[in-house]
């Protein structure tokens, strides 16, 4: 069961245990969500009234105001209403499963198994400065070590923002891996050929490097980038294998919009949405899924150091308008 929910990737959860507790991890998240607007969601088809297109009207408002997005919204509630009459329901109440199986469906549109085969394996984390990057980068060295035995090395590229790496070096310490760092102000793609070069040296199996998040100046960010990318592939021709964006669930469309402005300048692979327990529009995560066109990959759940879990669909879904 759990490997239908959550998939394949080698750091999937393994177990029943492991996997009930990403669940719960989610639960907890969405707590704010399912109390607010998905809550009335939910009650909308709490009813076993006929089907009206003023219930659709109302639907669809409330998506709206739970940050799913106009364009998603429409998507959504059209696909269900086509559901809706292929299945001939006629009730409200019977109408709530064909609205749960299209969002699912959105959250899955782009997500696939992740095979992490090479050694290192090279994770680039990128995303708009402010929005938990360097966190997300101590929760998932935290995550790859602890809880899958990982060999961890952590590459201090952000040399922009001042304390950038003094943070990530509180960190590294804190989850007990080691940190390549050549202070504020040098060069990132320096620090990046050390990283790979200590990585091939040690045997690291998966390295993850912190970038600036300066899309004010959006060029000099596209430019940095790309030559952390090719200092990166001349030694090792595939990495970097994922490209984590990260997003602050708490900024809502706007969240959206920067990281559509963000994508730009990398080739994003896969999404980290950050402190979706403090959103109570947990919709946010359905126009990430439908506008950015890349799979979510985990969820920022609180703010210890094991509140990450990796994003599931269903799980999502159902911990929303389950109620």
């Amino acid at each position: 069961m759990f490997r239908r929910l959550f998939g394949r990737s080698q750091d999937a959860p393994r177990t029943e245990e492991e996997a009930q507790q990403e669940e719960q991890k989610i639960e907890q998240a969405t707590e704010k969500s399912r109390r607010g607007l998905f809550g009335q969601i939910a009650a909308m088809f709490a009813v076993d009234d006929p089907i009206s297109d003023e219930f659709w009207e109302d639907l669809e408002a409330l998506l709206i105001q739970a940050d799913v997005g106009v364009e998603t919204t429409q998507y959504l509630v059209n696909r269900t209403i086509d559901r809706v009459n292929r299945n001939g329901v006629k009730r409200i109440r019977d109408a709530k499963d064909m609205l749960r199986a299209e969002m699912v469906s959105v959250l899955q549109e782009n997500a696939a198994p992740k095979a992490m085969a090479a050694k290192p394996y090279v994770v680039l984390v990128t995303g708009v400065n402010g929005v938990g990057k360097t966190t997300m980068i101590a929760k998932l060295a935290h995550r790859y070590k602890t809880q899958f035995g990982k060999s961890v090395m952590l590459a201090a590229a952000d040399t922009f923002r001042a304390a950038a790496t003094e943070q990530l070096e509180t960190w590294a310490q804190r989850v007990g891996v080691p940190i390549i760092t050549r202070g504020q102000g040098a060069d990132p793609g320096a620090v990046v050929f050390d990283a790979v070069d200590a990585a091939l040296e040690q045997g690291v199996e998966i390295l993850i490097i912190d970038t600036a998040g300066r899309l004010h100046a959006k060029a000099n960010l596209m430019k940095e980038l790309t030559k952390i990318r090719n200092i990166i592939s001349r030694k090792l021709p595939d990495a970097p294998h994922e490209v984590l964006l990260v997003i602050d669930a708490t900024t809502g469309q706007n969240g959206v919009l920067q990281a559509k402005s963000f994508m730009e300048a990398v080739d994003v692979t896969d999404v980290a949405v950050t402190k979706m327990d403090g959103s109570a529009k947990g919709g946010i995560a359905f126009a990430i899924a439908q506008d950015i066109e890349r799979p979510i990959r985990y969820i920022g759940t609180g703010e210890r150091m094991t509140d990450l879990a990796m994003f599931d669909s269903q799980s999502y879904v159902d911990s929303l308008i389950a109620a």
